[in-house]
């Protein structure tokens, strides 16, 4: 089932399945801010943590078998405040009525609202032995609600680097990355990879973040150099809302992961899809089902594209990266079969327009948004008339943000530190 959105603003989001939006806006993340610091009665003794958004250049779908990924973190923010309590814990949400509240001996499950996230990341830390104490939480933020630009990701860090702070225990970014993953992969039920929380905690300004999977080695890309200089990032939200924690996208995962055993069943030298050629592939073919053969050349084809465009990156070569972009949507629309019908009208639409590079869909599939690379002298042309294409075709005014790479969760909290350290 699809949601569509018919209005617009700008809100925290840490429930993908959820609440309406009220007007419409072309938004230049370019010089975004995060929201303002709190002013409320506890100001003095709250500390604040900041994590971004993300959204994926290319490398969908590919996090959860050790694949490349290519993201980079985008300003929205969610923001973690935190204050020093006389015991418990609690949990607040300037966007949901619900408090949540607990004692730090309860392990209870989830109650499967927007507090999940938050106390999952809680859970993790426990179960490293690491004992906060009492405090009260309270998040807000502007990330756009399902749009696939990891809202939930985003609630983790800044929960994490919040929790750690006020527990004064530091993690590597990786392990702070992972214990997220695991609390939304256990205690939310989510099926997710590994590409969202790494890029928000550990992304760097400027760069997109080339992650493989596998091994979790990073290299930080530049996005400036050279013909890639005059270009910028465009992200359109077709307004088709999506929950991945259930449904299409725990049936693709499965089906994937059905294909990846076969091979590796075939050929025992491969430790997962990462390895896998497309001679392997085909060899298996007539062992695993049409479905699970598509979705395992979509991630072998992906990762090789990902290759791809490091090189076009590093190159300076927007042509190429462009259409490296545009290959990767028909993959996703044909193989992994995770796209609709609104985002290819966008990607399609995208393409034809000029200074558009390529364009392709971005996070889980089934709706939500695409990245585009759209030469800058082009940007606001391209934005006016992607979005009067798409709503005389769907009746629905799509929100588009022109986006610039910024610092994950990890170097924010660095540069808040060393802020509070010359006061």
């Amino acid at each position: 089932m699809r949601f569509r959105e018919t209005s617009h603003t700008m809100i925290m989001v840490v429930d993908k399945a959820c609440s309406r939006q009220t007007d419409h806006q072309e938004i230049n993340l370019s010089s975004q801010a995060a929201p303002s610091p709190s002013n409320g009665p506890n100001a003095a003794t709250t500390r604040e943590f900041t994590a971004p958004a993300r959204v994926n250049l290319i490398g969908e779908h590919t996090d959860y078998t050790g694949g490349l990924v290519l993201p980079m973190a985008i300003p929205f923010f969610t923001i973690a405040s935190i204050t020093p309590a006389d015991s418990g814990y609690s949990f607040h949400s300037d966007l949901f009525r619900e408090v949540r509240t607990m004692s730090p001996d309860d392990r209870s499950e989830g109650v499967h609202n927007w507090s999940d996230y938050p106390v999952g990341v809680l859970r993790e830390l426990q179960l490293l032995s690491i004992e906060p104490p009492p405090f009260d939480l309270r998040l807000r933020g502007n990330v756009p609600f399902g749009a696939g630009l990891s809202s939930s990701a985003s609630v983790e860090v800044a929960t994490a680097v919040a929790l750690l702070a006020h527990a004064d225990v530091t993690l590597p970014a990786a392990e702070i990355a992972l214990l997220c993953q695991r609390a939304e992969n256990g205690y939310v039920h989510s099926p997710c990879g590994i590409m969202d929380q790494f890029v928000i905690t550990a992304a760097r300004a400027g760069h997109a973040l080339l992650l493989d999977t596998r091994s979790l080695t990073v290299e930080h890309i530049p996005m400036n150099h050279a013909a890639l200089a005059d270009t910028c990032i465009v992200v359109c939200n077709s307004m088709v809302k999506h929950s991945i924690a259930s449904g299409d996208y725990g049936q693709r995962r499965r089906e994937l992961e059905a294909g990846q055993a076969i091979l590796r069943e075939a050929f025992p030298q491969l430790r997962d899809l990462g390895d896998a050629t497309i001679d392997e592939l085909k060899r298996s073919e007539g062992a695993m089902s049409a479905e699970s053969f598509k979705r395992c050349r979509h991630i072998i084809t992906e990762n090789a594209r990902v290759r791809a465009a490091k090189q076009a990156m590093l190159a300076g070569d927007a042509i190429s990266l462009g259409e490296l972009m545009l290959k990767a949507h028909a993959s996703e629309r044909d193989d992994f079969e995770c796209s609709c019908e609104e985002v290819d009208f966008l990607v399609d639409t995208a393409s034809h327009l000029q200074g558009c590079f390529g364009a392709r869909l971005t996070g889980g599939g089934f709706g939500g948004c695409t990245v585009n690379l759209v030469a800058k002298s082009s940007a606001t042309a391209f934005v006016a008339t992607l979005k009067t294409a798409y709503l005389e075709r769907y009746n629905i005014y799509p929100d588009t943000y022109i986006c610039e790479a910024v610092d994950g969760a990890i170097e924010r909290t660095h540069h808040t530190q060393n802020k509070e350290s010359l006061i």
